[in-house]
């Protein structure tokens, strides 16, 4: 893996944090990492079915 920085804004960390510490995600990196992963996903789906 590599290491990336971004910057957020406050609403997205609390939310983040919020879904962290109702154990939906071990931390905020993995609760980033599902959702880029499901936002690829979803993409490149909605890519192949509309072309």
């Amino acid at each position: 893996m590599k290491l990336i920085t971004l910057y957020l804004p406050e609403p997205y960390i609390k939310a983040l944090d919020q879904l962290v510490n109702e154990r939906f995600y071990p931390n905020r990196a993995e609760a980033i990492r599902v959702a880029i992963r499901d936002l690829i996903s979803t993409e490149v789906w909605r890519r192949k079915t509309v072309g």
